[in-house]
């Protein structure tokens, strides 16, 4: 065999680095770890500075462990580093990443290393962690006189591998060494245990309990703190140093701490909490460490909550005189011993407990019998009250309701000693976060100690004022806003028990069945109320029909405010009253019941101008305003108090209709009204607003017809004179004779019959239609009637120098024919020449139609001015087949054309046939206006049709349909 071939150098480095390896996993002692890698460090990199450092993580700092420098000095090397925020050692640390400086002598970020770096000339320098998994167990710091930090891939990877393995078995050696000196507590535990089931006296249990922490912790003193709920303050119970303290001891260390003297500590155990205070570590605030520790006279303190169904029942604290850091097994032993302490601790009062629980199922037993039987309400909620207060030891029982339209809880029944007084205060509504504390809670919420507790923050004034200072507050119902609030208080800050707070909740929820049931009749009773005030109201207005006088009137007004104040309770309701046309209000009066209203009832109110008239009429229903909303004319006459609220609404009855006045209620402080209390206010004032209009338009009607019947009764009588004087003249003439003269015989004769015809038609008239209109039936060929009432304007005409043509009758028109020649106009047929066609109804009111029409075109032409009267025949009806022959009826068209003024509102409301307001002003309340409607109306009556409208050329045109005589002959 021939001799082994020397390795080449790649190999050399992967048998160095498999040798490195195997040493560090075979090895256990850390300093011969540490020597192990500087070893290999110094052989296979050419570094001249080299370190390596073990972290501390509790208290992070750096402990060095050595390594090579160029002079050999490694003093400094083995020094303690802390680390500080910002340092390069630091950034490693705790990112667990390499890091490289190009100059280690210009690295700002590590200032302390400058002096090395210097003496021995380093530039560049790489800094590596030493971790396991995500814990970092140290460092390791490379220094080269090169500049720069470059590090070859396979020199890189050789070094990651080592200093992987390092850090696994310093990661395992840290776990053995902890282990070793970790304390086991299940051993002492179990021990303890075994002795507390050998004890029967409490105070035994407690002793072998602290003597038990005492040995395990070794603290300067262990001591258990009970806790007084009475008086809310802890005492010390047990303790390694004076056994069986009693609360009534003088001793120092016996004496009492106060809730309020712990303050966070004692928050901090009620739920449960370990609170633990060592060296610059603590589980509590630090202001309140530094009071708590020199409260205690001590430095470090550990301590462990007693509670016994979720109530605090004292503590068990371990206390050093020195600082000292809490070893988690140290923490979880207490915790345990003072669950063991939870479990005996209630032996002592086992008795009383059960006894208590049993008292407290009879109390809300009988209370759930008292609702459900036939006592009165009151007396059940009474017998209630005493055994709660005896059973919890409270001073007032109090049941709050909540009032919508106050917004604020009322109080519907408390129950207290016979020294105290009753309580006469209102409690505002619920902030949002109490509410919100109420609505989730399934128990009774309980504030121990009122002066420090920021819940129920806008109640505290008033309870602490009445002598509160802790209690307990239960939800009966479950709205939104709480309906009912049960209110158990104390005079004393005082803790409240599991026990006691399911108590009062089970004791509220039988009382919301007593709320609920007051709920339905506070609202059957304001359901009766409402009907009530709709009775009244109606009766009232019932009452009004034969009413003629305007104070009584007002009287009823009155009445009616009376009632529909009487649904919202307030104390003020006036009505701001006008009729249609005027620009100003009346102030009715109806309730002012508090001398706090002030109105000034003779003020003068303008409707265009008064804000809160404006404002009503702009809305829709009611309007609710408060007093900062009223302008300053408005407070001139109006004068509310500055909390008050407002309630306008107009009388408002049908849209197109016009609105009378505006209902004003007012209360002196601000309210929230309920639906059904606004919407029913809302009915009986439109109820009211419609009352009114009736009675308006009867008045209006009933002045018309009397102004009617007296016109009637005048003409008539009148023409009844006229009729005798000229009967009696035509008797006189007939009896003096016809006179001699043949031409004067003539001319007697025809007068003498124009007077008979015009005396025959007048009785005809007083007889027929004294007080009604009576329709005949005759007819006349159309010219003759056209002639009649040319004749009739002739006057009129030559007065305003008209022109006026007739077309349609067969006769040619002559233009620009001048009335000043004669009376009549071209185109009108004479007597002799008469049209064919005549027209069949009442002739004479036919003809003053005609008549009213044509002084209409005469008074609204221009002077010059020309009007035409236009004849056409009409067909009304044609047959479907032209093969079928019908009876066809024909009218005439009797058109009306000039050239004048008419106001365009006038042309729409005679157009419209809709529904009008009758108490609104119109164009046709008087003549003209008035004289055409007339006409309208009549001629439907004759079976005719009146229309009027204006052409494109601006001519007003009045369209008359007449009948025209069936076989067209007169």
């Amino acid at each position: 065999m021939g001799q082994p071939q020397k390795p080449i150098a790649g190999e050399q480095q992967i048998m160095s680095l498999g040798r490195i390896l195997q040493r560090l996993r075979e090895e256990d002692n850390v300093d011969v770890l540490i020597e192990t890698t500087i070893s290999y460090l110094k052989e296979q990199f050419d570094y001249k500075l080299i370190w390596i450092a073990l972290y501390d993580r509790l208290n992070h700092i750096l402990f060095g462990k050595g390594g090579i420098t160029p002079d050999n000095d490694t003093v400094f090397l083995r020094q303690r580093v802390v680390l500080n925020p910002g340092d390069l050692l630091e950034q490693v640390v705790i990112e667990q990443h390499p890091l490289g400086v190009a100059d280690l002598q210009t690295e700002i970020r590590a200032t302390q290393w400058h002096k090395v770096a210097q003496k021995f000339h380093i530039k560049g320098t790489i800094i590596l962690p030493i971790r396991y998994k995500d814990r970092c167990v140290g460092l390791l710091l490379l220094g080269s006189e090169r500049w720069g930090y470059l590090l070859t891939g396979e020199a890189k990877a050789r070094l990651m591998m080592v200093l992987g393995e390092l850090g696994a078995v310093l990661y395992q050696n840290e776990m053995d060494l902890q282990h070793k000196q970790t304390k086991r507590t299940d051993e002492p535990l179990l021990e303890l245990l075994g002795n507390l089931r050998t004890l029967t006296n409490l105070n035994q249990k407690l002793e072998a309990a602290v003597q038990a922490t005492h040995k395990f912790v070794s603290p300067s003193r262990t001591n258990v703190y009970w806790f007084e709920r009475e008086g809310r303050y802890f005492w010390c119970r047990m303790s390694n140093q004076l056994v069986k303290l009693d609360r009534n001891s003088s001793s120092q260390q016996a004496a009492g701490m106060t809730v309020q003297d712990l303050s966070d500590f004692y928050y901090a155990l009620t739920v449960n909490q370990i609170v633990s205070i060592g060296d610059a570590r603590s589980s509590l605030k630090s202001h309140f460490t530094a009071k708590l520790l020199q409260r205690l006279k001590v430095r470090s303190l550990l301590a462990a909550p007693v509670i016994w169904q979720k109530d605090l029942v004292g503590f068990l604290a371990v206390e050093s005189n020195e600082p000292r850091i809490w070893m988690e097994t140290e923490k979880n032993f207490v915790q345990g011993v003072a669950g063991l302490i939870s479990l005996v601790a209630p032996t002592e009062s086992m008795e009383s407990t059960i006894k208590q629980i049993q008292e407290d199922a009879q109390l809300t037993s009988q209370v759930a019998q008292g609702i459900y039987s036939e006592h009165d309400l009151q007396e059940t909620l009474q017998s209630c009250a005493k055994r709660v207060l005896a059973r919890l030891g409270a001073t007032r029982f109090l049941l709050l309701q909540y009032d919508p339209e106050e917004n604020n809880y009322q109080f519907i029944y408390q129950n207290q000693p016979y020294n105290r007084r009753s309580l006469t205060f209102t409690l505002n509504t619920l902030k949002e976060l109490d509410g919100q504390l109420l609505q989730r809670s399934t128990q009774a919420v309980e504030i121990e100690n009122l002066d420090e507790d920021l819940r129920f923050f806008n109640w505290r004034p008033l309870l602490l004022e009445n002598g509160v200072r802790s209690l307990l507050i239960c939800k009966c119902t479950h709205e939104h806003i709480p309906a009912a609030l049960l209110v158990i208080t104390h005079e004393t800050h005082r803790f409240w028990t599991t026990l006691e707070k399911e108590l009062v909740w089970a004791v509220s929820q039988q009382i919301g069945v007593i709320v609920r049931q007051w709920q339905l009749h506070n609202r059957t009773t304001q359901q009766q109320k409402v009907s009530q005030a709709f009775e009244q109201c109606l009766r009232i207005l019932s009452q009004s029909q034969n009413s003629k006088i305007e104070v009584e009137k007002k009287h009823l007004e009155r009445t009616a405010l009376e009632q529909i104040a009487s649904i919202l309770g307030c104390p003020l309701a006036i009505l701001l009253s006008w009729s249609p046309g005027e620009s100003w209000a009346e102030i009715i009066p109806g309730v002012i019941d508090n001398s706090k209203f002030g109105i000034f009832s003779d003020a003068s109110i303008s409707i265009q101008f008064e804000a809160l008239i404006q404002w009503a009429l702009a809305t829709k229903t009611y309007l609710t305003l408060k007093v900062d909303n009223l302008t300053t004319g408005t407070r001139k006459w109006l004068n509310i108090p500055d909390k008050g609220q407002i309630l306008v609404m107009a009388l408002r009855t049908n849209a197109d209709y016009e609105i009378t006045g505006v209902v004003l209620l007012a209360d002196y402080q601000e309210r929230r009204w309920s639906e059904q209390s606004l919407s029913a206010t809302a009915t009986l004032i439109s109820q009211l607003a419609w009352w009114r209009r009736e009675k308006q338009i009867t008045r209006l009607l009933e002045s018309t017809t009397e102004e009617l019947r007296q016109l009637n009764w005048y003409k008539h009588r009148r023409l009844e004179e006229i009729q005798r004087i000229t009967t009696h003249s035509l008797k006189q003439i007939h009896d003096l004779g016809i006179p001699t003269n043949e031409l004067t015989q003539m001319r007697y004769q025809l007068l003498l019959r124009q007077l008979d015809h015009t005396a025959t038609s007048m009785s005809g008239m007083l007889k027929l239609e004294q007080w009604q209109l009576h329709i005949s039936w005759e007819t006349m060929p159309i010219a003759s009637l056209l002639k009649r009432s040319l004749e009739r304007i002739d006057n009129l005409l030559k007065q305003q120098k008209l022109w006026i043509g007739v077309h349609g009758l067969g006769q040619q028109i002559e233009e620009k024919q001048s009335p000043n020649n004669s009376s009549l106009a071209k185109g009108v047929p004479t007597l002799n020449a008469q049209s064919s066609m005549a027209i069949a109804g009442d002739i004479v009111k036919i003809e003053l139609v005609i008549h009213e029409l044509l002084v209409t075109a005469c008074n609204r032409s221009q002077t010059g001015g020309r009007i035409d009267i236009w004849c056409r025949r009409l067909d009304t009806s044609k047959p479907l087949d032209a093969s079928v022959e019908t009876d066809r009826q024909t009218s005439l068209e009797l058109s009306i054309t000039y050239n004048g003024a008419i106001e365009p509102q006038l042309l729409t409301e005679l157009h419209d046939n809709t529904l009008k307001d009758v108490l609104a002003h119109s164009n046709l309340d008087q003549p003209p206006g008035l004289h055409l409607l007339i006409c309208q109306n009549l001629m439907q009556e004759l079976g005719g049709e009146l229309n009027f409208y204006q052409l494109p050329d601006n001519r007003v045109v009045s369209r008359l349909l007449l009948p025209l005589v069936g076989n067209d002959s007169v």
